[in-house]
C-alpha cells in the first residue's frame, strides 16, 4: 500500500476539517463549504477555472431548473389539487399523511432523479402542513429519505445505476471475463424493501428521532383569531337538497332570517358555483348547498330540512384557506358608504361577499344585518374568496386590513406547467440529453409562457441549496483526483481480505456509504465498482452482483446534509446537522443490515 503524499494530507486534513463545520455548526453549512472551496482554491488542490466550475455543473443546473418546474407547478394550483387528494385519503394523522407523501415521493423517484421527486413534494408537504397544522420538520425528512431510497428502484432511478451496466462491461474488459448486464427492473424488489423499511421505520421508532419542529405559519392563523374575536365558527359544509327537503321553493333570504346562527354560503345548481347567492334565489331541488356557521346550529339545520352530507365537488375551493376565507374591512372614513344601509351597497349579489358580523366601537353585531347604517370605522367580518375580496380591496370605500393570498392561483396555467413538466420528463426518459439540458428546457417553457414571471423563478429557488452543492463539488474533485479517495478504498479493502463473502460485501458497502457522503455518489460508484469487480473476482464470487451492491449503497446517504436533497430540505425543514445525525444513523445502520441480504436474495 502507496504511502500518504503531501497533498493527500492535506486533502485529508480538509475534509477532516469539513466535517467538523459541519458537526459543531460553528457557521451555517453553505457559509462552511463556500470556506471550504475558498482554501481548496489558496492551497491549488483545485486550480482556479475548476473552483467555481460546480456551480454550472448538471448536479446544480438540475436542481434549479426543477425547482423553476415545481415552482410553476405550485403557483398554477396543481400542488394544492394533490395536497387535497392526500388529505382526503390521509386526514389529518401525521403518520398516514407522511406515509402517503413518503410513498408518492419514493415512486416517482424511480423514475426520475431524487431530488427531482423531493423537490416536486416539498411545495405539496408545505401545503399539507399549512392544512392540516403539523409541523413540515415532521414530514419533509421521511419524504427526502424516502425519495433517496426510491433512487434505488429502476436502473434508471439515478446516476450510479444507469453507469452501472457501463461501469461492469469496462471491468469486464480489463479482466477478460463476462459480466451479464443487469435490466431496467433487476433492483426492483431490492428497492422496494429498502423503501418499505425506511416507510416503516419513520411510522415506528423514527418517529422520536423527527425534530419537532415549528407549527405551520398557516393561514388558518388569521381564520381562528377572527373566529375567536368575533365569536364566528365559519366552517363550510357541503349539502345536497333531496326532493321532498322543506327548504324547496324558499329564498335565500327568509332562510337566514329565521335561521341566523346558518348562512347559505354559497351554492351549486345548473349555474355553476355562486359564492354569497343573492337573497332572493329560491333554492331548487338537487341543488348543492355550502352551509357555513357553528356545528351545532348547522347540525340542526340539516337535520330539521332532511339535508344529505355530500362530496364539496366545486365547493371545495370553500374549505382551502389559500382561496377562501375569513377577512375584517374596515369602513373608509368619509366614504360614501358611511351612513348607508348594508343591503344598499349590494356586496352579496355585487361581490359574492357574506357579511357575518359588523364590529363597532366594542360590540359585535350579528345575524340579520341587512338594516344596520355603516358608520366611519366599522369593521366588516365577511366570507369571501380571496378573488372577489380583491375586488373589494380596490373599492375607495373599504380597506381590506386582514392578512390574505393577494394572487389566486393561475388556473389557466395549469397546461402549461403540466405540459412542460412532462416534456421534461419525457425527454429524461426517452432521449440520450443530459438531465439538466433535459429539466431547463421545461423550465425555459415555463418562464416563456408567463406560467411564472422571472421574479417569480428567483423566488423558487433554494440559493442556500446551490451554494451548499456547488462549494462542495470541488471538495469531492480533490478527493477524487489526489489519490486520497482510492488509498482509502484500497486500504479498507485489504484489511478485510480475509472476510467471507456476505462480510466484504458489508464492508464494500460501508465504504460506498462512507464515500458517498464526502464525494459525489457517481463519483463513489466510478471509483468503487471496478474495486469491488475485482474483489469479487479474487474470492470467487459473483462481480455483477459486488458492483450492484456498491450501485445501491451510495443512496445510502442520511448521516449529513451533504446529499443533494438533504440539503434541499434543510432549509425547509428548519433541520441543523444534529437531526440528520439522529435519525440519519439509525436509517444508515438499517439500510446496511437489509441491503445485504436483500441483494444475495434477489440477485
Amino acid at each position: 500500500m502507496a504511502a500518504l503524499s503531501p497533498e493527500m494530507l492535506l486533502v485529508l486534513a480538509i475534509l477532516a476539517g469539513t466535517v467538523a463545520l459541519f458537526v459543531t455548526e460553528l457557521v451555517r453549512v453553505d457559509v462552511a463549504a463556500i470556506i471550504v472551496m475558498v482554501v481548496l482554491g489558496l492551497t491549488g488542490l483545485v486550480p482556479t477555472p475548476d473552483l467555481f466550475a460546480g456551480f454550472a455543473s448538471n448536479a446544480v443546473i438540475s436542481i434549479i431548473a426543477i425547482m423553476i418546474l415545481a415552482g410553476a407547478l405550485d403557483r398554477t394550483g396543481v400542488m394544492r389539487i394533490v395536497a387535497e387528494m392526500i388529505l382526503r385519503v390521509g386526514g389529518v394523522t401525521e403518520r398516514r399523511i407522511g406515509a402517503l407523501i413518503s410513498l408518492g415521493a419514493g415512486g416517482i423517484s424511480g423514475f426520475m432523479q431524487n431530488i427531482g421527486a423531493a423537490a416536486l413534494f416539498l411545495p405539496i408537504t408545505d401545503r399539507v402542513s399549512e392544512r392540516t397544522g403539523l409541523s413540515a420538520s415532521r414530514l419533509l425528512m421521511p419524504m427526502g429519505f424516502a425519495a433517496i431510497l426510491g433512487g434505488t428502484l429502476t436502473l434508471v432511478a439515478s446516476g450510479p445505476l444507469i453507469l452501472l451496466n457501463d461501469l461492469l462491461a469496462g471491468s469486464a474488459g480489463n479482466l477478460g471475463i463476462e459480466i451479464t448486464p443487469y435490466g431496467l427492473f433487476a433492483p426492483t424488489p431490492i428497492g422496494l424493501v429498502l423503501l418499505l423499511t425506511g416507510l416503516a421505520f419513520f411510522a415506528t421508532v423514527g418517529q422520536k428521532l423527527i425534530p419537532r419542529g415549528e407549527t405551520p405559519r398557516a393561514g388558518t392563523d388569521v381564520r381562528a383569531h377572527l373566529a375567536e374575536s368575533y365569536g364566528l365558527a365559519h366552517r363550510v359544509r357541503p349539502v345536497r337538497v333531496p326532493h321532498g327537503s322543506p327548504l324547496i321553493g324558499r329564498d335565500v333570504e327568509s332562510v337566514e332570517a329565521e335561521w341566523r346562527g346558518v348562512k347559505l354560503t354559497a351554492m351549486v345548481d345548473e349555474d355553476g358555483l355562486r359564492v354569497a347567492p343573492p337573497r332572493e334565489v329560491r333554492i331548487a331541488a338537487e341543488i348543492v348547498l355550502a352551509l357555513g356557521g357553528g356545528d351545532a346550529e348547522v347540525g340542526n339545520f340539516i337535520r330539521e330540512h332532511d339535508l344529505e352530507p355530500t362530496d364539496p365537488g366545486p365547493l371545495s375551493a370553500l374549505g382551502d384557506e389559500t382561496r377562501a376565507g375569513l377577512a375584517e374591512v374596515v369602513v373608509r372614513p368619509g366614504s360614501p358608504a358611511v351612513g348607508r344601509k348594508l343591503r344598499e351597497l349590494r356586496l352579496r349579489k355585487r361581490l359574492g361577499l357574506n357579511v357575518l358580523a359588523i364590529h363597532r366601537g366594542g360590540e359585535v353585531l350579528t345575524g340579520v344585518l341587512r338594516e344596520v347604517e355603516l358608520a366611519s370605522g366599522d369593521v366588516l367580518v365577511l366570507f369571501s374568496t380571496w378573488d372577489r375580496l380583491a375586488e373589494l380591496d380596490a373599492d375607495s370605500s373599504f380597506v381590506v386590513v386582514s392578512d390574505h393570498p393577494r394572487s389566486p392561483p393561475r388556473w389557466k396555467k395549469v397546461p402549461f406547467a403540466l405540459g412542460f413538466f412532462a416534456l421534461s420528463l419525457i425527454l429524461v426518459l426517452t432521449t440520450e440529453l443530459q438531465l439538466s439540458l433535459a429539466l431547463m428546457a421545461g423550465a425555459a417553457g415555463i418562464l416563456a409562457t408567463g406560467t411564472l414571471t422571472p421574479d417569480e423563478a428567483y423566488r423558487a429557488i433554494s440559493w442556500k441549496t446551490v451554494f451548499l452543492l456547488a462549494a462542495l463539488i470541488p471538495l469531492g474533485q480533490a478527493v477524487e483526483e489526489s489519490g486520497t479517495a482510492a488509498w482509502i478504498a484500497e486500504g479498507v479493502i485489504s484489511v478485510a481480505g480475509g472476510l467471507p463473502s456476505w462480510g466484504m460485501q458489508l464492508v464494500i458497502a460501508v465504504l460506498a456509504t462512507a464515500f458517498t457522503l464526502i464525494i459525489s455518489n457517481v463519483g463513489a460508484t466510478v471509483l468503487l465498482v471496478p474495486l469491488a469487480v475485482n474483489v469479487a473476482v479474487g474470492i470467487g464470487a459473483d462481480p455483477a452482483q459486488f458492483g450492484l451492491i456498491v450501485a445501491i449503497a451510495v443512496s445510502n446517504a442520511f448521516l449529513l446534509p451533504t446529499h443533494q436533497v438533504n440539503a434541499l430540505l434543510m432549509g425547509p425543514g428548519g433541520y441543523r446537522v444534529r437531526d440528520f445525525l439522529k435519525a440519519g444513523g439509525a436509517l444508515t445502520f438499517l439500510f446496511l443490515l437489509v441491503l445485504i441480504p436483500a441483494v444475495n436474495l434477489f440477485t
